[in-house]
């Protein structure tokens, strides 16, 4: 026992300090993939390749003014950029990372990250609700429906995958991808979870509920500093949550040639997803709210309920 607690603790560490160091390191891969696909310079002046511009920006958030609205509701106003980034955090514990890489190895760990991405939602709509700021309330209304409305389809495009494991434990449905990963029969239950995750994220094309066209800055308008930048650290870490789940869930995890280490095999597939995140970024229209809405209450919540019923049918049929 004695011996298991340092380990215990350095994976704790270690995943905390990477995963935070992942959303500021984001900001200048995004720059910099950005500017090569729209064939135009990235952040170049601030070190070598811009490098320090993360620096640069993150001095800048520090030190700029801390500006609370004497009309907003100032706890709640200050409490909303923390439940984001805590949340996130909260749901990288049950992410195995490579065997004996993962810091609760809980049997409902499915369950358990279905929880903590709902809470996400809360961050989003006491933001906007204690700002006072019509703009971002009507931000806030907006995230609040948008994220709430995809996480059911979210819920039920994983349980196909739950369904072929036997299991809501993490590690045990990546080691029940040893012969085929899940992408191949569960291709539909993909494509709407990443579908769904975006929208939970609020990226683009999704970022509905910070629409700049439409309301100023949307659900944070009214933040400043460093609790400004929590929202948008919460923002980096949560697309990379929801690449850590596509791959756990859908591309094998760890699984790889024995040519590389696992750790490093699911690193690159999370990178990989986190570079197509980067590229819907700048390349997709975003859609109107409305459009948005109807695109998950009318096609992708009966494309989950037929995927999930052909997906019961096909195990039923094997087992019997």
């Amino acid at each position: 026992m004695e011996t298991a607690a340092p380990n215990y603790l350095l994976i704790i560490g270690g995943v905390l300090f990477v995963m935070l160091n992942v959303a500021a390191a984001l900001i200048w891969v995004e720059r910099r993939m950005l500017a090569l696909w729209q064939d135009r310079y990235g952040p170049n002046r601030a070190g070598p390749f811009g490098l320090l511009i993360v620096a640069a920006d993150s001095i800048k958030l520090f030190f700029k003014q801390d500006w609370i609205p004497p009309f907003s509701d100032k706890p709640v106003f200050v409490l909303a950029p923390a439940i984001v980034v805590i949340s996130v955090l909260l749901s990288f514990v049950v992410i195995p990372f490579a065997p004996g890489i993962i810091v609760a190895d809980l049997n409902i760990g499915l369950l358990f990250f279905l929880a903590m991405s709902s809470m996400g939602a809360y961050s989003i709509i006491l933001g906007g609700w204690a700002s006072n700021n019509k703009y971002s309330l009507l931000g806030a209304m907006r995230g609040a429906a948008q994220m709430i409305s995809y996480e059911v389809f979210m819920g039920l495009a994983l349980m196909g995958v739950v369904l072929m494991a036997g299991s809501f434990n993490l590690r045990e449905i990546v080691e029940a991808q040893q012969g085929l990963w899940f992408f191949i029969p569960q291709i539909l239950g993909f494509i709407i979870f990443f579908i769904a995750g975006i929208a939970e994220t609020h990226r683009l094309p999704f970022d509905i509920p910070e629409a700049e066209s439409e309301l100023i800055a949307g659900f944070h308008s009214e933040y400043s500093g460093m609790k400004f930048g929590m929202f948008f650290i919460g923002e980096y870490m949560g697309i990379t949550l929801i690449s850590c789940m596509l791959v756990t869930l859908y591309f094998g995890g760890w699984l790889g040639p024995d040519f590389l280490p696992p750790i490093v095999w699911f690193i690159i597939k999370v990178v990989a997803f986190l570079m197509i995140f980067i590229l819907l970024r700048a390349s997709m229209p975003r859609p109107r709210y409305d459009q948005l809405m109807e695109y998950g209450w009318k096609i992708l919540l009966p494309l989950t309920l037929v995927n999930l019923m052909i997906t019961a049918a096909v195990v039923l049929w094997l087992e019997g």
